[in-house]
């Protein structure tokens, strides 16, 4: 599902980067693509967390290192999103879609993978 749902996300994010190119925005391509790319990496943290969580060799170990990392996972995320925004690098615009595409994608393969159940 991870696969799936990162190529999808990687070529919608690479289409509507290059569409957005042509609207006269200066940041809105690259704040889409790096939305994306965050969202993206979050969605694997979180995945290797609750694969963690779920594995049944040192399950009380892994309850602590899932709080522990996303913690720390949503903490750099944020200072991420906060540096590039105070740098003013980013589009919040552009930023939001990118998210936005990616949370559409995880939202499709959930309902794919849970009309398999």
């Amino acid at each position: 599902m991870i696969k799936r749902v990162s190529r999808q996300a990687l070529i919608t994010l690479g289409v509507l980067g290059g569409l957005s190119a042509f609207i006269d925005w200066k940041r809105l391509p690259l704040s889409i693509i790096i939305g994306g790319l965050l969202a993206l990496a979050n969605f694997r943290g979180l995945h290797w967390g609750v694969t963690g969580l779920f594995s049944s060799e040192e399950a009380s170990e892994s309850r602590g290192k899932l709080v522990f990392f996303s913690v720390f996972r949503l903490l750099i995320l944020f200072a991420l999103l906060a540096l590039l925004l105070y740098l003013r690098l980013v589009n919040v615009i552009g930023i939001l879609a990118g998210l936005t595409v990616v949370f559409f994608f995880i939202v499709i393969e959930g309902f794919r993978e849970a009309k398999k159940l």
